[in-house]
């Protein structure tokens, strides 16, 4: 199983070099008036790429946070449920043939 999850991850990898090599020309990128930049495609891409995930992972975290706070809530719910009272009496012991 390790030899096939090392060869996919090889097959990426080359794949992945393969499209570099073939998406090096110089694009012209056009930011606010007056502003231009000059990068290899492959590297917009990546940068593109890049801010994606940024911005996904920004737009998550307030819900993972809120998933968080909600599991400990309901752990410390559980918890407290499932311990006796300290000050509760015990149920008494069912007494047999005496």
């Amino acid at each position: 199983m390790t030899a096939i999850l090392w060869a996919l991850r090889l097959a990426i990898v080359l794949v992945l070099v393969w499209f570099a090599v073939r998406n090096s020309q110089v694009v012209t990128l056009n930011g606010l008036p007056g502003q231009s930049w000059q990068a290899p495609l492959v590297f917009a891409l990546l940068i593109a790429f890049v801010v994606g995930v940024v911005v996904g992972l920004l737009a998550w975290l307030p819900t993972a946070i809120r998933h968080r706070r909600d599991i400990a809530r309901l752990k410390r719910q559980s918890s407290a449920i499932a311990a006796p009272a300290p000050d509760a009496p015990g149920r008494p012991e069912a007494r047999h043939g005496v």
